[in-house]
C-alpha cells in the first residue's frame, strides 16, 4: 500500500471531523477547512491508488 493512500486517508478523516465540528459550532470557517482538508486527502488517496496500480502493473 502506498503512503500516499494511509495519508489521504488521514487527511479526509481529520478533515471530516473538522467539517461536523464547524457545523456543530457554527463556524464557517472551519467547516470550509474541513471540505478543503477532505478534498485534499481523497485526491492524495487517488494518488496513491495509481501509484499501486502502476506497481502492480510493472510487477508482471
Amino acid at each position: 500500500m502506498d503512503k500516499n493512500r494511509i495519508i489521504g486517508a488521514a487527511k479526509e478523516a481529520k478533515g471530516a471531523v473538522k467539517q461536523a465540528v464547524g457545523s456543530a459550532t457554527g463556524d464557517a470557517k472551519l467547516q470550509a477547512e474541513g471540505r478543503a482538508e477532505k478534498a485534499e486527502g481523497k485526491v492524495q488517496n487517488a494518488i496513491g491508488g495509481l501509484n499501486d496500480a502502476v506497481r502492480e502493473a510493472t510487477k508482471r
